[in-house]
Parts: C-alpha cells; structure tokens; sequence
C-alpha cells in the first residue's frame, strides 16, 4: 500500500513545471533548492509536513493562463499594428 505523501524532489518539480500555478515552466536555479536547508540540519520535512504543503498549494488553472496569453498576443498585436501605420504615416508624408 506505502506512503502516497510527495518526497521534497516531486514537491520541487511540481512547482517547477507550473503545475502549482507558482511560477513559470523553467527549473528553479536555487543555491538551496527546497528542503535542503531542513534535510542538512538533519530534520527533512515529515510526511505530515509534506502532506500540508500539497494542501496548501494553489493550482494553476487553464482558462486564466490562457487568458493571460490572450492578454500579451493582443498587445503584441496592437504594437504591430501601432509600429505599422507609423510607418506607412511616414512614408505618405515624406
């Protein structure tokens, strides 16, 4: 049956591959990624411990990236637009 409690590593790549809404899909370039400092001193997060930081996650959830998305394509798009018609604009006036 075993423990289904996430290790500190699986609890590392989740927020590291976006899957908690925590941050961007890149590895984490820490000095001291989590849990490091806890297992040196010789106390790694208990299961319980572990057990509370799944709770307590958010997750990421699709339509509001995808709104964000949305977001950042319509200025891009506006900006090109924009730089478009300056353009033109310059060239009529020339």
């Amino acid at each position: 049956m075993g423990d289904r409690t996430p290790t500190t590593d699986q609890l590392r790549s989740a927020i590291d591959s976006e899957s908690t809404g925590e941050k961007v899909n890149f590895p984490d370039p820490a000095a001291a990624p989590l849990g490091t400092d806890a297992e040196a001193a010789g106390e790694p997060p208990t299961a319980t411990e572990r057990q509370a930081e799944v709770r307590s996650r958010p997750r990421a959830s699709g339509p509001e990236q995808d709104r964000g998305m949305l977001y950042y394509l319509g200025l891009v798009g506006m900006a090109y637009v924009l730089m478009l018609g300056v353009g033109v604009l310059a060239l009529m006036t020339r």
